[in-house]
């Protein structure tokens, strides 16, 4: 079996709060051998390329530092605001400076460069996420013929919109020298093929083959998962039941609903409080009998449009807390800080109704975590945005439209009010899904596919992709 060379924006092998992508690939690392490569995310005065090896939990990682303007042009710069929004649909937010088209191209190169060495003959190499799309071209430059795959984790946007990045072409052209691409969804996958077809002449056949002149891709649709049986066994722990008592018994026998998103403009939040805040207008029989625990901790907050969305949610909820609440009650509870797995299991399985509603997501492994934390006997609903790449496998869900303070607040009155016997079929079917599309079958599915596609022939780099 080929070792396998994981290369990711940050390496997360251990730890109790490790999110679902670091469960995946330590997952198959551990299933393979081999290496997980990327930033350390910290900072050097100079960079050396020089790398820090660790072992943990059975994942050897190797890290290096970046200099300080490595960090501001490549991550902070061109990859959170400028490639971030935008593939979230959100160009009012991207800013398009070269400065940080430079770095990232720098970064990517440095990270070429210093990976290199460690891939054997026979190793898989899968690349991971936005902060990486010219790595594949980088490698390939430096004579590496390996099987090289890489994967999206956040949407594909529409070609119109993707137009309007300066680096659009450049950036497309260098995924070709990928060998496959995985998406999420079929919605990412199409959105991608549109830009390849009309801008770069590309063709793609019945089995997802791109052809653009003589480099050939494999492009695949491959949902990530979460262990299920893993979390379901965390929400059975010790700390899940102390967590879970503790936050009941905060509740006061209100029913609680729950929110836990990374503070992020994509997530949806400030819409979330709107149609909650509707709801309590619309139901005021519900006041003092439902609360929002809203988990939302920060993240690159030295970006300024992250800092404005926290600015503006700590705003809405003073608001509609003084606008709403009682003496003994409060309708919002937001928490700015994280907690562990086995916490969060806990939390979710407190709640009577999880609420998942980015404006536009990847995936959202959250909506999938609240349906394996819960008690088969008596189970939450999942009240799910339609634009979560999760949508399309999760159609038991209650899907909405996340704009829509009314479609929330209609959706938060059924799920308050669903009968039993209705929550337990829903949740079994959603609960099936989580448990077939798990990650082990997503990394299997993608890794099979990586080894199933043909030895990279580097007399492709050759052929000028500007014929296209």
């Amino acid at each position: 079996m080929s070792r396998l060379i994981v290369i990711s924006n940050r390496v997360s092998a251990g730890g109790g709060a490790q999110g679902g992508l670091a469960v995946a690939l330590s997952a198959a690392l551990r299933e393979h051998g081999g290496i997980w490569f990327g930033w350390s995310g910290k900072e050097t005065n100079e960079f050396t390329g020089h790398i820090n090896f660790e072992r943990v939990d059975g994942v050897t990682t190797a890290t290096v530092d970046l200099e300080e303007q490595d960090i501001e042009e490549y991550y902070d710069g061109y990859a959170n605001r400028t490639l971030w929004p935008l593939f979230h649909y959100r160009i009012d937010l991207a800013e398009y400076e070269r400065s940080f088209a430079d770095g990232y191209r720098r970064a990517n190169e440095r990270f070429a460069d210093t990976v290199l060495p460690l891939i054997e003959p026979d190793d898989l190499v899968w690349v991971q996420d936005y902060h990486m799309f010219p790595l594949g071209k980088e490698l390939r430059a430096r004579g590496l013929g390996n099987r090289i795959g890489f994967f999206l984790h956040i949407p594909w946007p529409p070609r119109r919109l993707l137009a309007t990045l300066p680096e659009a072409r450049t950036l497309t052209e260098g995924l070709l020298d990928y060998d496959l691409i995985g998406f999420h969804t079929d919605e990412w996958l199409q959105s991608f093929g549109d830009y390849v077809k009309h801008d770069l002449g590309g063709t793609i056949d019945d089995d997802g083959w791109l052809t653009v002149g003589e480099r050939r891709v494999r492009l695949i649709a491959c949902p990530a998962g979460i262990d299920a049986k893993e979390f379901a066994a965390l929400a059975a722990s010790e700390k899940a039941k102390e967590t879970y008592e503790r936050v009941r018994r905060s509740a006061v026998g209100r029913t609680l609903i729950v929110g836990v998103d990374r503070l992020d403009y994509s997530k949806g939040l400030e819409e979330r409080f709107l149609g909650y805040e509707r709801f309590l207008t619309e139901h005021p029989e519900e006041r003092k009998e439902v609360t929002l625990l809203q988990i939302a901790p920060p993240s690159r907050g030295t970006v300024d449009s992250y800092q404005r969305i926290r600015s503006a949610l700590e705003g809405l909820a003073g608001r509609i807390n003084g606008a709403h609440a009682g003496l003994d009650w409060v309708p919002i509870r937001y928490v700015n800080q994280g907690y562990t797995r086995d916490m969060l299991a806990g939390v979710y399985r407190a709640s009577k109704v999880g609420l998942v509603t980015p404006l536009r997501d990847g995936m959202n492994l959250v909506a999938k975590e609240y349906v394996a934390a819960q008690d088969p006997e008596d189970p939450g609903v999942l009240i799910l945005s339609r634009f979560a790449g999760a949508a399309e496998q999760m159609t038991e869900a209650l899907l909405v439209n996340p704009h829509s303070a009314e479609e929330i607040s209609d959706a938060l009155g059924r799920a308050i009010a669903m009968p039993r016997d209705e929550r337990i079929r829903r949740w079994r079917t959603l609960m099936q899904g989580v448990e077939e599309h798990d990650v082990m079958w997503w990394s299997k599915r993608f890794t099979d596919a990586l080894q199933a596609c043909d030895v990279h022939s580097t007399a492709h780099d050759e052929s000028p992709h500007g014929a296209h």
